[in-house]
């Protein structure tokens, strides 16, 4: 009996990045979720807050900064989950650990690297234990999420 071979399918960057921007938005809202169950700060500003007020020039009220945390945490996460998509349909060794690796590279360029040399954030080795953790779990959440609805769509479009 021969075995049967798994068919590649074509390499579609476009497929790719529609994949990854479905699999993006599904991966921050787990990631909102997974913040609720485990918040990576107890007090302060969070990093999107602080970047809407500078962008604005001035302190935003409690209304403004939820609709500017919102917007930035949903339009990031979709870009990068795109970003992701692309990624992956180029090299899918890319999707390592179902996504856990993305997820943990985002955090480290983000709140590792790029967040304290904007001054969003304290430098990651003086971020509490606590804030830490939770940035790696949520991440991985994200990463996870995302890889899984991107993998799904991704074979719903062919």
């Amino acid at each position: 009996m021969a075995r049967k071979q798994k068919q590649q399918r074509q390499r579609s960057v476009v497929k790719g990045v529609l994949a990854g921007l479905a699999g993006g938005i599904a991966g921050a809202a787990a990631k909102s979720v997974a913040e609720k169950v485990f918040p990576p700060r107890n007090a302060g500003q969070t990093p999107p807050a602080v970047l809407a007020e500078e962008a604005a020039g001035h302190p935003l009220n409690e209304r403004q900064q939820t609709v500017a945390i919102q917007g930035i945490h949903w339009a990031f996460g979709a870009l990068a989950g795109a970003v992701y998509g692309a990624a992956v349909e180029m090299e899918p060794k890319a999707s390592a650990w179902r996504g856990a690796v993305f997820g943990l590279t985002l955090n480290r360029l983000t709140h590792e690297s790029i967040l304290p040399r904007m001054g969003l954030t304290g430098p990651a080795a003086l971020q509490p234990t606590q804030e830490r953790l939770s940035e790696w779990v949520t991440h991985v959440v994200y990463g996870v999420t995302t890889d899984t609805v991107r993998r799904m769509v991704r074979r719903s479009l062919g």
